[in-house]
C-alpha cells in the first residue's frame, strides 16, 4: 500500500437517529455526508460546539454506531467488508478511543495495571504474562508517568484527573495503535494541566508514529496541537484545511464565530455577539439550505434554498459557504 494512501477516510459518512417512536417519521441528522481524511503521523482537530456531531463521528469511527449510509475506509479497506471477530479486534486495536471523562473511564475496583494488562491480553495475544507487565510499564512511562511500577499499583481514586487521562492514553498506546480517537480528552481537566495532555499527544505522534483525531470545542487548543482543522456545524463539515490557514483566514462565518471567543489579536472578529445567542441548528428532518443560516449575519436567499458543499477557496483550504465561495470567485475573476 502506498504511503500516500490516507490512513483513514470517510466517504459521505451519514448517521441519523429515529426519535419520537417508530411511527413519528422524525429523524435527527447527527452526521450528514461527511468526507474526512487522516494521514499517517498526523493530528487532525475536529472542532465544533456541543451537538454539532463531533462525538457521533468518533463513535462511528470506533464502530460503536453503524453508519446510516456512507463508508469508512481504513488503510484502503472498507470497514463494511470486515468479517469475523479477529478482524474486528484488529481494527479496534489499530483505532482505540480515549474518552472525555477520566473519572469514568477506569474501573475503581481494580488497580491501574489491570485495565492495561487486560487490554494487552485481549489484543496482543503473543505476549507472555511477564511481557505484558513489561509493556504496561513502557506505555505508562511513554505518557509521562513515573515511576511506572508505582503508578501501575495504584487504584484510580489515588490518581488526579490528569493522571487518569494519561492512563487512558497509555491503555490506547498498549495496543500499538495507528490512530487514536481522542474525544474531548482535556475538557474536564483544569486549565493548568491541559497543556501537558496536549504535549502527550504531540510526543506520541513523534515517538510512536501515532495519528490522532482530536475532538474539541476549544479552537485555541486545536491551534496548539493540530496539523489540520475541520470545523463542524449541525452535522456538516463547514470548513477544513491547514490549521494556520483556517485560524488566520477563516472563510466560514461559523469559524469566525468560534474564533471571536478566542483572546488572540490575530483572530478576526467579524461575527457579533447577537449571532452567538441565536437558535441552535435545526437537525430534525432538516430542510435544504445552510444549517447556519438562521445565525449568520451574511445569509442570503440562496442560503435558505440550497445546501452549500465544500469548495477549495485557498490552497488545501475548503469551506461550505455560498457567500465565501462567491467572494473568492469574484476576487479571482
Amino acid at each position: 500500500m502506498s504511503e500516500n494512501t490516507p490512513l483513514l477516510e470517510t466517504k459521505d459518512l451519514t448517521r441519523h437517529f429515529r426519535i419520537g417512536g417508530g411511527f413519528s417519521g422524525n429523524n435527527l441528522h447527527a452526521v450528514d455526508q461527511v468526507n474526512l481524511t487522516i494521514n499517517r503521523r498526523e493530528i487532525v482537530a475536529l472542532v465544533g460546539e456541543s451537538g454539532s456531531g463531533k462525538s457521533t463521528i468518533a463513535r462511528l469511527l470506533a464502530q460503536v454506531y453503524k453508519p446510516t449510509s456512507g463508508e469508512i475506509v481504513f488503510e484502503g479497506k472498507p470497514l463494511s467488508k470486515l468479517r469475523g471477530r479477529k478482524a474486528q479486534l484488529a481494527y479496534r486495536s489499530d483505532v482505540p478511543m480515549v474518552f472525555q471523562d477520566p473519572f469514568a473511564s477506569l474501573n475503581p475496583a481494580y488497580r491501574v495495571s489491570h485495565g492495561i494488562e487486560r487490554g494487552l491480553k485481549l489484543h496482543r495475544t503473543e505476549l507472555s504474562s511477564a511481557q505484558r507487565a513489561q509493556e504496561a510499564e513502557r506505555v505508562v512511562e511513554a505518557v509521562g508517568l513515573n515511576p511506572a511500577g508505582e503508578i501501575l499499583q495504584r487504584y484510580p481514586y489515588e490518581l488526579s484527573g490528569g493522571q487518569r487521562q494519561r492512563i487512558g492514553f497509555a491503555q490506547a498506546l498498549a495496543y500499538r495503535p495507528k490512530l487514536i480517537l481522542a474525544d474531548e480528552p482535556v475538557s474536564m481537566l483544569d486549565v493548568s494541566i491541559r497543556i501537558g495532555l496536549l504535549n502527550v499527544m504531540a510526543d506520541l505522534r513523534e515517538t510512536e508514529g501515532v495519528s490522532f483525531l482530536y475532538i474539541t470545542h476549544d479552537i485555541a487548543s486545536a491551534r496548539y496541537v493540530s496539523d489540520r482543522v475541520m470545523v463542524m456545524y449541525g452535522g456538516h463539515i463547514v470548513e477544513a484545511g491547514p490549521t494556520e490557514s483556517i485560524l488566520q483566514e477563516p472563510k466560514h462565518p461559523y469559524t469566525q464565530l468560534l474564533l471571536s471567543a478566542v483572546p488572540d489579536p490575530r483572530a478576526p472578529l467579524s461575527v457579533d455577539a447577537e449571532t452567538a445567542k441565536a437558535e441552535p441548528p435545526k437537525v430534525i428532518n432538516p430542510k435544504p439550505g445552510c444549517r447556519f443560516r438562521d445565525r449568520c449575519p451574511l445569509a442570503e436567499a440562496i442560503c435558505h434554498e440550497k445546501t452549500p458543499v465544500l469548495q477549495e477557496l485557498a490552497p488545501k483550504h475548503e469551506a461550505a459557504c455560498h457567500v465565501a465561495q462567491r467572494a473568492t470567485a469574484g476576487a479571482s475573476a
